[in-house]
């Protein structure tokens, strides 16, 4: 499963979700049998070679209707900030679906 998240940093270490409208560069994680697989980094959502299936965001007021109209869930990290503690939190179910 590809889930795109977008970060404020390139460095994947230190970055943290941000807002859409604030997007820096946008991480795919590939999730495959409870672990994180590999982390892509590209500063267009759209130039990613496979399609993401999630799609992560900081808080439920975010403009995401491109999204599901690509038929991508979102779900929303509102106290996980690293790329690590989305993923932990995506893995238990601990994130919340979007409130429309």
């Amino acid at each position: 499963m590809y889930i795109l998240i977008p970060l404020n940093s390139e460095d994947v270490q230190d970055a943290s979700i941000t807002k859409l409208s604030d997007v820096k560069i946008w991480a795919q994680v590939l999730l495959e049998e409870g672990q994180v697989r590999e982390i892509n980094l590209n500063i267009d959502k759209d130039l990613f070679e496979n399609f993401s299936e999630v799609l992560i965001v900081m808080d439920d007021n975010e403009y995401v209707w491109p999204f599901i109209e690509l038929g991508m869930m979102v779900l929303v990290a509102h106290t996980q900030r690293s790329i690590d503690d989305i993923m932990e939190a995506f893995l238990f179910k601990e994130l919340n679906e979007l409130a429309y």
